[in-house]
């Protein structure tokens, strides 16, 4: 890591370091009396740990020239692990949060333990612990790919990877303590938010640079998924996150929007973190990842590109179908709904676009799980637009609206969406970085694609279940006009589907720790031997062999 840094990358690292040092010093001597400073003081750990590392090579001989023939892989690697890290960290919470509801006095009678604290670790940690490093890594790989151009520094990407787990380790040390801005999926604070901004316009700097540098005329369609993730996910931090501390000493902040604006600007960001978080920079992945493990071509790349736009394009207006039957004015709840409903159009072009390049490549299906989890990510992402459009609509939605078919609804996307292709993609992806011709166990791979497809259907269809009987509770009314069944009454309903809740997000916790395993074993198996591939057209074009800029 460190010694293929260049001096001048080494000594950059090392000032850029120290004043981040700098900043968790003055965040831990003025914000001594509030949780500010106990994020101080994890800034400052962090920022000298790194100062260690560097210093501990700093005298290591500078990398040859040689190391420009070759593409940068060293923060993908990294980023495959990290991904990895948060997977299990992020899914042991999730299951633990699902077991919550079903067994209330898990918490210990601990703060940190309640369910306020802990699900904000577990959507923290599954969406940008996992979801997050996962894109970064192979972002960075299938840039350079694409553009048969080597990444334009080595310090930049390390800046990226590492800074933006810093922002991960922040958001999820505040919710332990109780720091929140209570916003769905916006939870880390005014300090933890600027960085990020810091962290993710060098990412997009970086993209920007190594397209320039590109030797292939042509921007393949996964740099332009990958690159709308980036770019509008930037706009939508900054826009979501506008707030005032109550000083620069206190960790608290209020937003700079109230009442009903507020609320439309959270949705607004929540339904496009959705677009463009989770699915964008996955349809990257994908776009890459599938044609090349299936060895086939995409079957329409006009069809890839228009629902590109169409996804781009109708995404942003949908957010208000959040909001309807609340005091958000009608027209623009039904905008919010019309558009949800056309936005089908765009997004089952590229399921089908997915579905439709497997063809004459189903035997490969049948034989491989690592493009079978990907042949199922492409249906549940089918699905899950379906019924994400289907809900959209108001009277569909006054029945699904605040229960938990909403949930099942989003896990149908998280699990088998979001996290299939990324497990589809790294399964591709480690033997390529760690040159070796397999996973260290094929019949691994197979036992984890068998544990998420069933953790995801008893999870989904629990969540279903349960969803639509609370609806169906909360709306009955009996002969005199007053309610039916009382809140705790349709509680006392949803106990069995709450245990099945659980036992479907034990499998799939058990199928990512399968996973984590494998890869390590891949990892140290490479290690042992020989690299299997020796990747000798898996290099920059010739003209990319010169020094970064």
């Amino acid at each position: 890591m460190v010694s293929g840094l260049t001096v001048s990358e080494r000594r950059l690292a090392l000032v850029v370091s120290g004043l981040l040092a700098v900043c968790g010093l003055a965040m831990a001597v003025v914000g001594r009396n509030d949780l500010l400073g106990t994020h101080g003081f994890v800034v400052l750990a962090f920022s000298l740990g790194i100062i260690a590392l560097v210093a501990s090579r700093y005298l290591d001989p500078e990398p040859s020239e040689e190391r420009l023939s070759h593409y940068y892989d060293e923060p993908t690697k990294v980023g495959i692990v990290l991904a990895m890290v948060w997977a299990v960290v992020g899914m042991f919470f999730g299951v633990w949060v699902a077991a919550l509801l079903a067994w209330p006095d898990l918490t210990f009678d601990a703060a940190w333990a309640s369910f306020g604290r802990i699900r904000p670790v577990h959507t923290s940690g599954v969406i940008f612990g996992f979801g997050g490093n996962a894109l970064i890594a192979t972002s960075f790989h299938v840039l350079q790919r694409t553009t048969r151009a080597r990444l334009p520094d080595q310090f930049s990407p390390w800046f990226v990877l590492i800074g933006y787990n810093l922002f991960c380790v922040l958001a999820a040390s505040g919710y332990f303590m109780g720091l929140t801005q209570s916003k769905e999926y916006a939870e880390p604070e005014w300090y933890a938010d600027l960085w990020l901004v810091i962290v993710w316009v060098v990412y997009f700097l970086i993209y920007i640079r190594t397209l320039q540098r590109r030797k292939e005329p042509h921007i393949y369609v996964a740099n332009w998924y990958y690159m709308a993730f980036i770019l509008v996910v930037a706009i939508l931090h900054i826009v979501n996150n506008l707030a005032v501390p109550v000083s620069l000493g206190h960790a608290k902040s209020y937003s700079l929007f109230s009442g009903v604006q507020d609320a439309m600007t959270q949705w607004w960001y929540g339904h496009n973190a959705v677009a463009f978080f989770l699915t964008a920079g996955f349809l990257g992945m994908m776009y890459y990842y599938l044609p090349k493990r299936a060895g086939r071509p995409i079957f329409s790349y006009r069809l890839s590109i228009i629902s590109f736009w169409g996804i781009t394009f109708m995404y942003m207006w949908a957010g208000s179908h959040h909001l309807h039957y609340t005091a958000l004015p009608q027209w623009v709840q039904t905008l919010g709904m019309t558009f949800s409903v056309v936005l089908l159009v765009p997004s089952w072009a590229s399921a089908g676009n997915a579905l439709a390049t497997l063809n004459g490549a189903w035997h490969k299906v049948r034989d491989d799980a690592t493009l079978r989890f990907m042949m199922v990510a492409a249906v549940f992402y089918g699905l899950s637009t379906f019924e994400g459009s289907f809900m959209a609509i108001r009277a569909v939605n006054s029945l699904s609206h605040y229960t938990d078919w909403t949930v099942g609804h989003v896990h149908a996307g998280a699990l088998g969406w979001v996290a299939m292709i990324t497990f589809g993609s790294l399964y591709a992806l480690v033997p390529w970085m760690w040159k070796q011709e397999r996973m260290y166990s094929p019949a691994l791979v197979e036992v984890h694609f068998w544990l998420a497809l069933t953790g995801t259907i008893i999870y989904v269809f629990a969540m279903w279940n349960s969803g639509i009987i609370q609806g169906l509770m909360w709306r009955t009314y009996n002969d005199s006009g007053t309610l039916a069944y009382s809140f705790i009454d349709s509680l006392v309903a949803m106990h069995p589907y709450y245990i099945a809740r659980t036992v479907g997000g034990l499998l799939f916790f058990a199928g990512a720790v399968v996973a984590s395993y494998n890869i390590w074993m891949t990892i140290r198996m490479s290690r042992r031997a020989e690299p299997a591939v020796q990747g000798a057209a898996d290099m920059p074009a010739a003209v990319a062999i010169v020094p970064g800029e």
